[in-house]
């Protein structure tokens, strides 16, 4: 009688291993299928979500002036901030001026930096190999630079092939053998329409919401009780000169044209700003000394500009190297002069403020 027991006890046994492989073979499937679904349900929701954006970009299509401006002025001031540096080097390499053995002159973009520094991924020193190789194969030595623009302006700069090239015009800068001329759009128009301010610049610290740095005015006098009193100068002022002179203005804006005979960091942006109380259109950091904010517009101008003053934030610098005369150097016996045309949307910002450029600077 024991043997039929142990056989039932095998049996049931069996039984247990039989339902558990059925269990096992029937999770496996199960999993093996919920594994298979998962990368259809993927995709799915992925072309959900392309659908999805695609449809929000068709609905964000602006459909305002004011919205269309923004995007435009986005446009101006991101196109080359975030590009690849050969991107750059070609974009460089089209906008050449000019271009002999000792020299090459480019077209400077806006919103791109001469040099490096925190937080700038990509500059015009960066690329200097790359459009050297572009313009002289792939044997050819690094361009050198001989000055340098804000990252805001735009225009002329001057570039050399050999490094003894780059000191030297470097010492016609300093010199101030080199003739500049630049352009730029103000807020308001200063009186009288023509003259020079001769006014010293001084780095400080500005107290305010958000300590920061910033260059301005340091006078060789002042005025005490209605009588003009001599000030006692600091030792870490420059001496900083501008000839300037309109162009063209309306009741609010203006074109001038400035020669900055010395060559003090943001020397035009302060002299218009705090010494002829005329700060450049998109100058969000000098437009107001205690804070940084953008830039306060009257609603004339921003309604010919097509903004609103919760956008003028996006409104670039409108200062612009429109053209340098360099002294005969080396095998070159006359003079080099270079003109660079204005951007385009300094263009549009001249025709809808009704600014008009001289006929014979048209071209």
């Amino acid at each position: 009688m024991a043997a039929p027991r142990c056989i039932r006890a095998l049996r049931g046994c069996g039984a247990a291993r039989r339902s558990a492989g059925l269990v096992l073979l029937a999770s496996q499937r199960f999993c093996s299928a919920a594994a298979a679904s998962r990368p259809l349900d993927a995709q799915r929701l992925a072309e959900r979500l392309r659908a999805q954006k695609q449809e929000q970009k068709k609905e964000s299509v602006p459909t305002s002036p004011v919205q269309r401006r923004v995007q435009e002025l986005l446009r101006f001031t991101q196109q080359l901030q975030r590009v690849h540096p050969n991107v750059l080097a070609k974009a460089l390499s089209r906008g050449i001026l000019h271009q002999d053995k000792d020299l090459v002159v480019i077209n400077k973009p806006y919103g791109v930096p001469v040099h490096g520094g925190p937080g700038i991924q990509l500059c015009i020193s960066d690329v200097l190999p790359v459009l050297a190789k572009m313009l002289r194969g792939h044997k050819a030595e690094p361009l050198h630079l001989c000055h340098r623009l804000d990252k805001e302006t735009t225009g002329v700069m001057v570039l050399a092939w050999e490094k003894e090239v780059a000191h030297q015009v470097q010492q016609l800068f300093k010199t101030r053998q080199v003739a500049k001329k630049y352009w730029a759009i103000t807020v308001r128009v200063p009186v009288p329409s023509a003259g020079v301010v001769d006014i010293p610049i001084i780095e400080k610290e500005v107290q305010g919401q958000k300590h920061h740095h910033k260059m301005t005015l340091s006078p060789c006098y002042h005025m005490d009780n209605g009588k003009m009193v001599k000030a006692r100068t600091s030792r870490n002022a420059h001496v900083a000169v501008t000839q300037y002179q309109v162009l063209s203005s309306t009741l609010s804006s203006s074109l001038l044209e400035l020669q900055p005979v010395t060559g003090v960091k943001h020397q035009l942006r302060v002299h218009l700003s705090f010494g002829l109380d005329c700060p450049i259109l998109g100058d969000h950091k000098y437009s107001d000394w205690n804070k940084l904010a953008p830039q306060k517009l009257c609603v004339g101008t921003l309604k010919k500009l097509g903004l609103k003053q919760s956008k003028a934030r996006h409104i670039p610098l409108h200062l612009h190297a429109r053209q340098l005369i360099i002294p005969a150097l080396g095998s070159r016996n006359e003079d080099l002069t270079l003109v660079c045309k204005l951007p385009r949307f300094f263009v549009r910002s001249l025709s809808r403020l009704g600014l008009v450029v001289p006929s014979k600077d048209q071209s």
